[in-house]
């Protein structure tokens, strides 16, 4: 079983040590065995963090010994981590394991040199800073997270919840992330591509906004929509329209449809034995060869190599009998960006939650 280690230090801000704990933790496959072992890591038996004290299990070889490193965020980053936490991350990476931050966590990733070279972010707040302490570390701090193949980062708070849903459907397939993602209630659409801090109209009393569109694009993905056509379903200008939908998702409505519909494809992929062909036509392409290139440009390999890699060969019944859809669910498309590290050594005001 895939091992994800979960590293705590003191002052660790609690929500970010939650969510790994929690996403992981709940992850099932098809069958319903856990997909991961969870395990919680400190250097001592005991950490402080604001309120309370935690008794942790696990120490430090732990972390040599898992499949998966998440480091989350300490409330004052700059604080210098132990040395046998750097030396322990250090030999976790050199191992091949998998490491990740959450928040400030990619202070003490930076602190080890494992972000050297690297495409990084954090919470906004504490990117100047990061960027001042690590000058080799390539900090941006305009998105939610950023995976470089083996080392990922994240930025504050809910960013985490998105990094970790990514690497389950990285893991394990869109289907069983869009399962855990329902499980935890996330909202629509966000990938790592995303901005941290979206400028945007005031929404309105039901805070609903989009998402009625959202859904209707997502049920009439087997349609070949243009950007008139949802306008017109909008019952605003294209131009209206595009502007809404790049300030709330990042996107263009034409590209948001495109990503929805190569998350329908993948999940298709993964539950049915339909044929590439077939499946190209439900999820409104016009052509097999014009799917094929937008799978492997945005998901990063072949429909058939995706298949072979998560596909089940048979639909996958949600609890009650119906079937699992990935609507309300997000499955983030590849956010691979730049190489897998090597094995490197700043005043920030403190994260306020």
């Amino acid at each position: 079983m895939h091992v994800v280690a979960v590293l705590a230090m003191d002052d660790i801000v609690p929500s970010d040590l939650a969510t790994p704990l929690d996403i992981f933790g709940r992850t099932r496959l098809a069958d319903g065995r856990p997909a991961y072992e969870v395990r919680l890591c400190a250097a001592r038996a005991e950490v402080t963090t604001g309120a309370f004290a935690l008794r942790v299990p696990w120490r430090l070889d732990a972390l040599t010994a898992a499949d998966t490193v998440i480091v989350p965020g300490c409330d004052n980053p700059t604080t210098e981590p132990d040395a046998t936490v750097l030396d322990a991350l250090r030999t976790a990476a050199a191992g091949g394991a998998r490491l990740a931050s959450i928040c400030a966590g990619a202070f003490v990733l930076a602190a080890a040199g494992l972000l050297d070279g690297l495409r990084a972010t954090t919470h906004w707040i504490a990117a100047a800073e990061l960027a001042r302490r690590h000058p080799a570390v390539d900090v941006d701090p305009n998105v939610l997270f950023i995976d470089n193949g083996q080392v990922l980062t994240s930025a504050g708070a809910a960013a985490g919840l998105d990094l970790c849903l990514h690497m389950v459907r990285r893991d394990h397939g869109t289907a069983v992330a869009a399962e855990t993602a329902r499980l935890s209630v996330m909202p629509l659409e966000r990938d790592g591509g995303q901005a941290q801090f979206i400028a945007r109209e005031q929404p309105p009393p039901d805070g609903t906004e989009l998402e009625p569109l959202l859904h209707w694009l997502t049920a009439n993905v087997h349609r070949e929509l243009t950007l008139a056509d949802i306008a017109a379903h909008a019952m605003v200008s294209t131009r209206t329209l595009n502007r809404r939908f790049r300030e709330q998702t990042g996107l263009t409505p034409v590209a948001w449809l495109q990503r929805s519909r190569l998350r329908r494809a993948q999940y298709l992929l993964e539950t049915t034995c339909h044929p590439v062909e077939i499946i190209a036509a439900q999820v409104g392409f016009g052509s097999p060869a014009a799917f094929r290139e937008q799978f492997r440009r945005l998901v990063g390999t072949s429909p058939r190599a995706y298949r072979r890699a998560f596909g089940g060969g048979a639909p996958v019944p949600a609890p009650g009998g119906t079937m699992v859809e990935t609507a309300g669910a997000r499955s983030p498309v590849l956010v691979a960006d730049g190489a897998a590290p090597a094995g490197h050594r700043s005043q920030t005001p403190r994260l306020t939650r």
